[in-house]
């Protein structure tokens, strides 16, 4: 199947967005990393201010002493510290997991779906441009099903009205626009942004992608990024450091995914979390550099806040061959002192990992770390009795998308295809870029693959994050899919949630959609072909990089370098039911707060149960209508029943109806939950939603690190139990009433915080809580939200 390419322009022109995205005036001055001029007119844009950074970090040690050892990641975080006085003095070196950091980030980076929330959020500040560079990655939005020639175009058409609106933004505050097809958002930002040392906010929660070419990339909702938009300091809390040591050198079959895997087996998908994974050691220099980012971009899956590798030369291979040698020059200049950690330099954890004995893994179902080495998954289904027959085998995605993925899986392709044999599964390919569609079109790796049954998606998220139309099967049908995506929570691929999504590598995606079964060892077994031989596949073989440079493609899924325009509009109807602007939430008001538990949640709440992606993405710019959502798969924990709530009444109801209802009636509510709560996408939605409903405060026994910090961005207060074995005592219907909390947040955070529950037979209890909450973020709190507190001070008012 052919993909769209410059020869498919003229079909693609008439159903693009708008004619003047196709047709730009100023095309001559397009292009990024895929172009092959050496030099672009914004490369010193996008390069890290080494020598304000290095700068800085001299101050920073005369703070914390010239004998206290950094950590590679410390060193950017510090260095991007907005005062470092204010942020490090006093402490004696003890900042790890204490100290607030105020942080002053190099850009930012938000796909389609999240950036409507975002810039409808960054337009009330008043602003006529953005302080700091950004773009935007038209991305989620294109469906998976028949093909990119087929999806591509439809998906353009369906999702007009969302594309003219950020295009439009775009154009008016001089944010880079990249549209439908130019790539996968992780995948064009390691292409063209990211640069060691650099730091970025990304509203995805892989955003840590960037990680792989040494940046400090962090996923946050769209308030946290409009921080950054409007130049105000961007508030973290120190994370302590997790080092992981690698040694020995990848062969065979194991790759850069399988370090990842294994890791999240050990950490568990809560065990990163207020760290940053910092690789260190002699395996490092082994890897390619978008290895390095396959490994930071599922770093998410254990909660960190971000993962990083230090410099190393396949950075520097990666960052001329993208035409941005001048950036790998002026990084390796200060490599030794800022690009990488002191000798002495002391870590809260490690964990070493030998390459040399690492096997290749598989993780779930239904969870990322659920982590099986390959020799013992043929018995694990079998004990657990998934589903033998494997569905579909699907490569790609913001996490395995680079060249190298599809050259080793390329391989795997030749083999079976001199031997005579076809995949027995579906097989769908996603590549992660235009770069990247164009480069493996140019070396009839495409071809190879659709010679061999394979289909070619669009160079977007699709089935990665529930854009997946399947033909496959029936909804509801016990099924089991390999992927090399980066999450695999129930339902999350094709809405169905006896979907079993084992993730893996790409080639081991690829060895066993020829067998056709989940039980096949594609590095012991063999597979029977037509002409009653048996066929092993041999080790994936891949170059790095390719040895033509990478081709240019279709120049108009590349942006153009534009300046604001204060005059242009941005474009949303009256009668959008896809877009609406943001009315600012009410201030907190004054006292203590009364409140009804909605629902008691059981078990695993990510934000896809809160705020569930797919079909709903459409809604994204539409809280009214997203809001109809909030929550709808969640396991009420005191009936087992999916999607149920009940009125103080007995009155059953669907989550979100029961929510509506009460805030017709004014009536504010809680949510009770278990662990890592909100686990999962950087998804601002989850937070805004029930913020919207009328919720107050989520309690629960831990948070997610994104979830709790964009649920204060919103004006909600998030606690946890003081005793987790309270979580039996307080039900769904109690009412509750707080105490010691508008106190708490009126002194800056300090203060203990007591509720007040009054069970529906009558018994009242108190129950202690913990907090989380910092001086800046009860401010966010008493006003309503963060962003009252940034449209007010954007327009003159007092913080």
């Amino acid at each position: 199947m052919r993909v769209p390419g410059s020869a498919s322009l003229p079909q693609l022109c008439a159903r693009r967005i708008t004619q003047q995205c196709l047709i730009r005036q100023n095309a001559a001055v397009r292009g990024f990393a895929s172009h092959t001029s050496t030099a672009h007119p914004d490369i010193e844009a996008r390069t890290p201010p080494y020598e304000k950074l290095v700068n800085k970090l001299t101050t920073v040690r005369k703070v914390l002493g010239q004998d206290r050892g950094l950590t590679l990641s410390e060193k950017i975080l510090y260095a991007h510290l907005d005062n470092v006085e204010e942020a490090l003095g006093g402490r004696g070196g003890d900042v790890r997991g204490k100290a607030d950091l105020k942080l002053k980030v190099d850009r930012v980076a938000m796909q389609d779906a999240s950036a409507q929330m975002a810039l409808l959020q960054f337009m009330t500040c008043g602003l006529t441009k953005t302080a700091v560079p950004a773009s935007i990655h038209c991305d989620h939005m294109i469906v998976g099903e028949k093909g990119a020639d087929v999806d591509l175009p439809k998906s353009i058409e369906g999702n007009k009205e969302v594309f003219d609106f950020l295009e439009s933004a775009a154009k008016r505050y001089g944010i880079q626009f990249w549209a439908p097809g130019s790539g996968i958002i992780h995948q064009v930002v390691l292409e063209n942004y990211s640069a060691p040392g650099l730091m970025m906010l990304g509203t995805d929660s892989h955003t840590p992608n960037a990680g792989g070419l040494g940046a400090i990339a962090i996923g946050v909702g769209g308030a946290d990024a409009v921080d950054a938009l409007v130049d105000a300091p961007w508030e973290l809390k120190a994370p302590k450091v997790l080092g992981v040591n690698l040694v020995g050198k990848l062969s065979g079959w194991a790759s850069p995914k399988d370090v990842i895997l294994t890791l999240a087996g050990k950490l568990t998908v809560r065990g990163g979390t207020g760290y940053i994974i910092e690789y260190f050691g002699e395996g490092v220099q082994s890897l390619s550099c978008t290895g390095m980012a396959t490994i930071c971009n599922m770093g998410a899956e254990v909660g960190a806040t971000t993962s990083l590798f230090p410099f190393t030369e396949s950075m520097a291979s990666y960052l001329k061959a993208t035409q941005r040698g001048p950036i790998a020059e002026k990084a390796r200049a200060v490599q030794n002192d800022y690009l990488k950690a002191d000798s002495h330099a002391e870590y809260d954890k490690v964990i070493t990992i030998d390459l040399s004995t690492l096997e290749p893994h598989l993780n779930g179902p239904f969870t990322p770390d659920l982590s099986t080495p390959i020799s013992l998954f043929k018995e694990t289904v079998e004990a657990n009795n998934w589903p033998t027959k494997l569905h579909s085998g699907l490569i790609g995605s913001c996490t395995n998308s680079s060249y190298q993925d599809m050259q080793r899986c390329e391989s795997l392709v030749k083999q079976a295809s001199a031997a005579g044999l076809k995949p027995k599964s579906e097989f769908l390919i996603t590549p992660g870029s235009e770069q990247i569609r164009a480069t493996l079109e140019k070396e009839k790796t495409l071809e190879t693959f659709e010679k061999a049954g394979g289909v070619v998606l669009a160079n977007a998220c699709g089935p990665c994050i529930g854009q997946w139309k399947r033909s496959d099967i029936e909804k509801g049908d016990h099924n089991a899919i390999l992927t090399s995506y980066n999450r695999n929570f129930r339902s999350r691929n094709d809405a169905n949630p006896n979907t079993l999504n084992f993730l893996t590598s790409p080639e081991l995606v690829t060895a066993m959609a020829y067998a056709g079964t989940t039980t096949f060892n594609p590095l012991t077994d063999s597979i029977p072909t037509p002409d009653g031989k048996e066929f092993k596949f041999s080790p994936p073989a891949g170059a790095e990089l390719p040895e033509t440079g990478f081709a240019t493609g279709n120049p108009d899924f590349y942006p153009t370098f534009s300046e604001p325009d204060p005059s242009a509009p941005v474009i949303i109807s009256p009668t959008s039911t896809r877009l609406a602007p943001l009315d600012p939430f009410p201030p907190y008001g004054e006292g203590e707060l009364d409140l009804t538990v909605l629902i008691k949640i059981k078990g695993k709440c990510t934000t896809d149960t809160i705020s569930a992606a797919g079909s709903w993405l459409k809604y994204k710019g539409h809280l009214e209508n997203l809001s109809h959502n909030t929550l709808f798969t969640a396991l009420n924990a005191e009936t087992d029943e999916v999607n149920v709530a009940y009125d103080t009444d007995g009155t059953k109801m669907a989550i979100p109806e029961l929510a509506h209802k009460w805030k017709k009636e004014g009536k504010p509510w809680m949510v009770v939950g278990e662990y890592n709560y909100g686990e999962g996408s950087a998804r601002e939605h989850a937070a805004l939603q029930p913020r919207y409903l009328g919720a107050r405060v989520i309690l629960c026994k831990s948070f997610a690190r994104i979830h709790e910090t964009n649920l204060k961005k919103q004006g909600m207060i998030p606690l946890t139990f003081a005793e987790e074995a309270d979580y039996d005592r307080i039900g769904a219907g109690d009412h509750v009433r707080t105490e010691g909390l508008y106190d708490m947040l009126k002194n800056g955070g300090k203060g203990e915080v007591v509720l007040n529950v009054t069970k529906q037979n009558g018994e009242t209890i108190k129950l202690p809580m913990k907090h989380n909450i910092s001086g800046d973020q009860a401010k966010f709190i008493l006003a309503g939200s963060a962003l009252n507190l940034l449209s007010a001070a954007a327009k003159g008012g007092k913080q």
